[in-house]
């Protein structure tokens, strides 16, 4: 923790140089890592990363550098490095910090360190065999442990002084099913912000096979029929499609500078009168979620869309100055390394009143697509391109035939005034979102959804 007389002088530094404001943004992260790659491990890193960022703004005009020597005369030369020709002057008093009480949203129980290391090889040797042993065409599988332990602390020159502890672990399957040449994935990856804990609430034996299973369906899988069609999204990954092709253009990144589909639209209706969509910070435990942002906001719910109509942007302060907002508590980076920008926690279409079933049985042919794969998006137009791990056939309302090789090509806004079903079996998975300030864990999530047309592409199997 850096002493409250070198802050001052180092935020001081930085008005008296030309900034209107000043930030210092200090992380200490522990990780540790191990993979077990067809029964024996392969990579047991642990590590320890520390740095102290520095962020001066002037109007919007923003400069950003990072040190990993804490001393003030380092912090001082960092500081005059970044930028003396701003304008404007300013002074800090060391004294008119206020200690701020951020609220506890992800308490935890066990710490990784009171564990011993066998216990972890444990939990991937439990989850590789039952991967490696659901069938014989599983020819590979991989098992992942990640826990991460990240203090921050956080000063800006409005007298904001902060810190926060974050604490997540993931644990990862990944199965390879091969049959006559061809080889298919499967990808099972739950993560939470928790303890050790974490691994008394989830079932390794049924992540390890449900790994296996989608790589199983999918090496007996058909090839997917192109062409448009209805298409049901199922819940929990296949809020990827809403986060990429419009959470993404929800962030006041974009929208500040004009390139965003969803500028200048607050208040106009966006969406199909169905869609509730809210990304929230606070959620007990969550993979995304934070006590305070990367500036030292405190998070909250969000609601993005509400019944269609566009209520809100994801804004940090930079850009909330860019578009005279306030901070909606929505910036993060990946470490110190990044300046701070607008970015999703937990992300995800609220619940409707439809059944799953109900909206399979109103379509005579169409793609049930299960599970989500990554995929591409642009968020000036909203065009994307998203890959089905795990679809099939809908024909006569009825789940059929496996399919592979599907995607779903369209426009995000476009995509959101055809929602004409949103069931009621809301359920959020874990992802790593990229972006210009890193890689950063994020929740998406919706109920089952129905889009009543939309491009497939793919290709019929050969006569």
């Amino acid at each position: 923790m850096l002493n409250r007389n070198t802050v001052g002088n180092v935020l001081d530094e930085a008005l008296s140089n030309g900034g209107d404001f000043a930030e210092v943004f200090l992380e200490d992260k522990i990780t540790s890592n191990m993979k077990l790659v067809e029964g024996e491990i392969s990579d047991c890193l642990s590590g320890r990363d520390y740095g102290i960022g520095i962020r001066i703004l002037n109007g919007t005009n923003s400069i950003y550098g990072y040190t990993n020597d804490s001393s003030e005369k380092s912090l001082i030369k960092l500081t005059r490095l970044l930028f003396t020709s701003l304008r404007g002057k300013r002074s800090v008093n060391s004294k008119d910090f206020t200690q701020f009480i951020r609220s506890e949203y992800s308490p935890v129980q066990i710490k990784f360190s009171d564990v011993i290391k066998n216990y972890k090889v444990d939990l991937l040797k439990q989850a590789y065999h039952a991967a490696k042993e659901y069938d014989q065409v599983i020819s590979q599988v991989t098992t992942t442990y990640m826990e991460e332990e990240q203090n921050i602390f956080i000063a800006n020159s409005d007298g904001l002084w902060s810190t926060d502890k974050r604490t997540r672990t993931r644990f990862a399957v990944s199965s390879a099913a091969s049959l006559n040449g061809e080889i298919q994935m499967g990808y099972f990856a739950p993560g939470s912000s928790m303890g050790y804990e974490f691994y008394d609430k989830i079932d390794l034996v049924e992540t390890g096979r449900e790994a296996s299973r989608i790589a199983k369906v999918m090496i007996y899988a058909d090839h997917a029929p192109s062409g448009r069609m209805p298409v049901v999204i199922e819940n929990g990954f296949g809020g990827v499609l809403f986060h990429e092709a419009c959470g993404h253009a929800l962030e006041a990144s974009f929208v500040s500078k004009e390139v965003s589909a969803f500028g200048g639209n607050l208040g106009k209706i966006v969406a199909s009168p169905l869609i509730t969509a809210i990304d929230d910070g606070t959620m007990s435990n969550g993979w995304g979620t934070t006590n305070i942002d990367d500036e030292g906001t405190p998070t909250r719910e969000n609601i993005l869309i509400e019944n269609g109509i566009l209520k809100s942007y994801l804004i940090d302060k930079l850009n909330g100055r860019r578009m005279d907002l306030d901070s909606t508590g929505s910036a993060r980076r990946q470490s110190y390394r990044f300046p701070p920008t607008s970015r999703m926690n937990n992300t995800f279409i609220a619940p409707g009143e439809s059944t799953p079933e109900e909206l399979i049985k109103s379509i005579g042919s169409g793609l049930y697509a299960k599970k989500l794969g990554g995929g591409s998006v642009n968020p000036a137009t909203g065009d994307f391109n998203f890959s089905v791990m795990e679809g099939y056939l809908i024909k006569n309302g009825r789940i059929t035939t496996p399919v592979r090789g599907a995607t779903l090509v369209g426009n995000g806004i476009e995509v959101l005034k055809l929602i004409d079903g949103v069931g009621n079996n809301l359920k959020l998975e874990q992802g790593m979102c990229g972006a210009s300030s890193g890689s950063i864990p994020v929740n998406v999530g919706q109920p089952a959804i129905r889009i009543s047309d939309i491009t497939v592409g793919g290709r019929k199997e050969d006569a």
